[in-house]
Parts: structure tokens; sequence; C-alpha cells
């Protein structure tokens, strides 16, 4: 197992990519700590990897709320006394043409996707520097490198959680932690069940491997990145497409309100 005895705070991880990510963890050996706004159905998830054989506790967490963040490290600490790992997993979309965009939506989507992210990661870096120690991971997106029709909060801040993991790379290098990022394609979680099926078959005829992701290889590649096989990747922004970007450029305004 590649993350034995490691402990690890996934925010989000009460649905889609973050609960896949909490189970695979979990799988590996990690103690997980799943940590929601929806904290029933994190206690759910924190269950069934009981119930598995694993190791996990759940925790309210809302990324915006810096006490129920630090509530959550001290949880965390006095039941497994470390943090090797952060996936900074949590997010949302509030997708609306420029013109159209609120600065409610902008704000909140601005507020959970970057400034939760930082909030996160700010709760833990001194822990994981005392430790020598530790591994950062944000969840972008192929949006925050190509930009995507609509988005232009989202897309901003998965612009942005790329620019920190570049720069806490080399600050925090030396401290041995390590920060990249992932940037998936379109997967399939609850947040495209809204979409009409013929975009959906769209997408899929546009992407080289003929499909959607799956949750789980998302977290089949965070654990990667947790592990130490992964010991000398660092400030990097892996792409999780499927080659949706390289086939085609990322730039389909048919794709209208859609986040990945």
């Amino acid at each position: 197992m590649r993350l034995i005895d490691k402990v690890s705070i996934i925010t989000g991880s009460a649905s889609g990519i973050g609960e896949a990510t909490a189970i695979k963890f979990a799988r590996e050996g990690a103690k997980v700590a799943v940590c929601d706004i929806n904290f029933g159905e994190a206690e759910r998830v924190a269950k069934s990897i009981v119930e598995t054989g694993g190791a996990a506790l759940a925790f309210y967490v809302d990324v915006t709320d810096k006490r129920s963040i630090a509530l959550m490290v001290e949880g965390v600490m006095a039941a497994w006394g470390r943090i090797d790992t952060l996936v900074n997993n949590a997010g949302i979309v509030q997708d609306a043409q420029f013109r159209k965009m609120t600065d409610e939506q902008f704000e909140r989507v601005i507020d959970v996707n970057l400034k939760g992210v930082y909030n996160c990661t700010k709760a833990v870096v001194d822990i994981m520097i005392e430790q020598h120690s530790g591994c950062i991971l944000n969840a972008s997106s192929i949006v925050g490198i190509y930009g995507n029709f609509g988005q232009t909060n989202y897309a901003a801040t998965k612009f942005g959680v790329i620019g920190m993991v570049k720069t806490w790379a080399r600050e925090l290098g030396r401290k041995g932690i390590r920060a990249n990022a992932i940037c998936p394609g379109f997967v399939e979680t609850p947040i495209l069940k809204s979409m009409p099926d013929k975009v959906i078959k769209m997408i899929e005829d546009r992407v080289p491997l003929g499909r959607l992701a799956r949750p789980e290889e998302i977290a089949n590649t965070y654990a990667w990145l947790a592990s130490d096989e992964a010991s000398y990747v660092n400030g990097h922004a892996l792409v999780v497409d499927g080659g949706l970007s390289i086939s085609h450029p990322f730039n389909h305004q048919e794709y209208g309100r859609t986040a990945v």
C-alpha cells in the first residue's frame, strides 16, 4: 500500500472526486479526514471506509470558515498526531457569461475555490514545516489552463490554484513539502447530471479516449502524487483529460454552462 499510515485531509470529500479520493487513500493505507460542508454525507463516507477496514474520521468543514478548518486540524492532530497530505478538492460552480455574471456569483466562487484553498493550506503548513515533510494537492482543471465560455469566476480560481502550487513549490520545497495540482477534464460526477445528453455525447466525441473520466481515475492520480513514488514531482499541474486538450483547442462555446 503506497500511503501506509500517511494522514490525509481531503476537502469536499462527501461526494464525487473527493469521495473517490478518500476511499482510494484509505485503501492505500492512509488515515483519512473526510471533510465537507455536508457533514451527514461526510459521516457516511467515513463510516464506509471504517467498515471496510480503513481508518477515517468525518469533519464538518466550510472552507470559507477558518474556525471550522481550525477545529478540523485540531481534531486530526489529536487523533493521529501529524498531517502528511492536504487535498484541496472542495469547489463550486456558479456559471454565467461575463456580461451577465453578478458580483455575488464571482465573489462566492472566489471565496470557495481560491480563498478556501488558501485557508486550508494556511492551517496545515506550519505543521508540515515542523515535520519537514508534507504534500499539498490542489484541484485545478483544464479550464485553469485554457479558460472556458461562461466561467470567468471558475477559470480565475483554477488558474489561481495553479499559481499557488508553483509558488509553494518554490517556497516550501526545501522544507520537505511538495505542492502540485491536478487538471481534470470532464468527469462523471453529479455536477454533469444537469447537462443534456447531447452535450455529454458531444464532449465524449471530442475526447480521444471516447469517454468521460471516472472519479476513481482522478483519485488514482491524487494517490500517486501523494505517494513517495512521486517524491521528485513538485510545482506541476498534471493534466488528466483523456487527451481532450491536445486533440482540440479547448475553446468550445457550445459547451456553455459547463464545469470541469
